[in-house]
């Protein structure tokens, strides 16, 4: 992706584009015609199973508010007791504070790229594919990644968290 090709994209997606183009990531974001705020959405858009899709679910730890990012399979669900098994104990986290830690707007949120320092882990689920598409800053963009890349983009650990 060229510098006029990123300048012309949402803020959050330019963040997400230049951290892939600097860690030599072979596939730069793809804006959607319509928006992919759920995981379903997303994976009708790209013609892909459910299960590629890597949502990011964001929780607030209560002992010090920190936010955790959990990366998982769109056709799993969390499980918060073995979240808060390997982080602390940790509750819903509204709008406002995805937006202020993240950077990013519910059903845009990167798995990387953020704002602030965030925890995070990666669901081991998602291993179950050769390639998985992440929200890349924006309810209308996606970014292609062998959920290999997911760790080496991020640093999180893997853990069975569904």
């Amino acid at each position: 992706m060229c510098g006029s090709e990123l300048h012309s994209l949402p803020d959050g997606v330019q963040r997400v584009a230049r951290l892939l183009q600097d860690a030599g990531h072979p596939h730069a974001p793809r804006m959607l015609d319509d928006a992919a705020r759920t995981a379903q959405q997303a994976a009708d858009a790209l013609g892909i199973a459910v299960g590629q899709i890597a949502k990011s679910i964001v929780f607030r730890r209560k002992s010090d508010d920190a936010a955790v990012l959990v990366v998982t399979s769109g056709d799993k669900r969390v499980d918060e007791k073995k979240v808060d098994a390997l982080v602390g104990k940790t509750g819903r986290a509204d709008a406002e504070f995805v937006k202020a830690r993240t950077g990013f707007s519910i059903g845009g949120v990167s798995p990387f790229a953020h704002g602030t320092e965030l925890v995070m882990l990666i669901d081991r689920e998602l291993f179950r594919f050769d390639e998985v598409w992440a929200a890349a800053g924006h309810p209308h963009a996606v970014v292609k990644l062998q959920p290999q890349d997911l760790e080496r983009l991020t640093g999180a650990p893997v853990a069975e968290v569904v």
